[in-house]
């Protein structure tokens, strides 16, 4: 895919008229802000909050096949020893021994056109991979764990531990028999969630694209476990059909299917929808079929019965899920993107024109 975008003075462009109109600011600013944490002004917050209502409206509130769930951003600990996060959930970590610069290595590999090779399965000799701002030597991969901790009660021991969510996904698992129960729900059916979600980034950057307090618009979709494939492709035309809802062209998105050994712990397959950002084709959305493992996962941790039984047959088991994951701020960052045009507009001077720009955002979004 071609990228025509990749042009940083837009970026630049963007960051500033966001500033200039009040719609997206740093947080903290008198002083000095905090490691790209972003407050949304009056505009921004009104186009945040249109989006999320077109989400849900899209999503959620125009099916019969769906829920919704809001559930704590603080969960007992256990639930993020069953789900896999506190022993997967990590970036590959390195640093430049003279200039002191942090990296992912991922990142790194990346732009040289490499593979991960922090695995031991695929070892990449990294003394000949060097820093890429001033050249010098980069230390060892190591992991290192993307949750963020804290502590719960007056009292900051190992017992107290508890860790802001990193994801959505977890709640919507650990409540699913009391939702499916409750609503006497049927197979196939989604519960979805919009809400915040915490990462230890390494590198946050690029603006309102990788910053470490995010909200998520998030759903997983309940299935039998034959029929994965047929909710899959739907919901992959379903999460199309939503972008060209918000102006984004299909020429700037890009179907990434990942690789078995790069994707998520959880997943069985994985498609990212990337977007051709001025910086780069970039992760916008991922769509993942999380087979049994999160339902059976806590089940086996908790000693809860997570299976469903077909009111037809009568048969127990435990369901599949197929799940749409779309990043808020990421979203508003590529409708911007895509309603910013630059046009000549006449001045007081007559038979002169000046450089205007103009946010021709969808009207069911736009803030005013």
């Amino acid at each position: 895919m071609k990228q025509e975008k990749n042009d940083l003075d837009l970026m630049d462009k963007l960051i500033a008229l966001c500033k200039q109109r009040g719609i997206i600011f740093p947080g903290s600013e008198i002083y000095g802000g905090l490691a790209n944490s972003w407050d949304f002004g009056h505009y921004g917050a009104l186009l945040k909050n249109n989006i999320r209502q077109a989400w849900l409206s899209h999503f959620v509130t125009s099916r019969d096949d769906m829920v919704l769930l809001e559930s704590g951003i603080i969960m007992n600990p256990k639930v993020w020893q069953a789900s896999g996060h506190l022993q997967n959930f990590t970036d590959p970590l390195v640093d430049c021994k003279k200039c002191k610069k942090r990296f992912r290595a991922d990142h790194i590999l990346e732009q040289r056109s490499l593979k991960p090779g922090y695995d031991k399965e695929s070892p990449l000799d990294w003394s000949e991979i060097h820093c890429p701002e001033c050249g010098g030597d980069l230390t060892e991969v190591r992991l290192f764990n993307l949750m963020f901790k804290s502590h719960m009660g007056p009292v900051e021991d190992a017992g107290a531990e508890v860790y802001l969510r990193p994801e959505l996904a977890a709640g919507m698992f650990t409540d699913f028999k009391l939702i499916q129960q409750s609503k006497r729900l049927k197979l196939p059916f989604g519960i979805a969630q919009v809400g915040k979600a915490f990462r230890n980034e390494i590198t946050p950057g690029n603006f309102i694209f990788r910053t470490r307090e995010f909200e998520i618009m998030e759903l997983e979709y309940f299935v039998k476990p034959s029929d994965w494939e047929k909710a899959f492709a739907n919901w992959l035309d379903l999460m199309k059909s939503w972008l060209k809802s918000l102006g984004v062209a299909a020429k700037d998105i890009n179907l990434n299917e990942i690789p078995e050994g790069e994707r998520a712990h959880y997943s069985k397959r994985t498609v990212d929808f990337e977007y051709n950002y001025p910086f780069g084709l970039k992760e916008l959305y991922g769509l993942a079929y999380r087979t049994d493992f999160d339902l059976a996962s806590h089940a086996k941790f908790s000693g809860a019965d997570l299976t469903y039984t077909d009111p037809e047959t009568g048969e127990k088991f435990v369901p599949h899920v197929v799940e749409p994951s779309m990043g808020l701020e990421r979203t508003v960052l590529v409708t911007l993107l895509a309603a910013y045009h630059e046009e000549d507009a006449p001045t007081a001077e007559e038979g002169e024109t000046d450089k205007r720009v103009v946010l021709k955002l969808p009207k069911h979004i736009a803030p005013i």
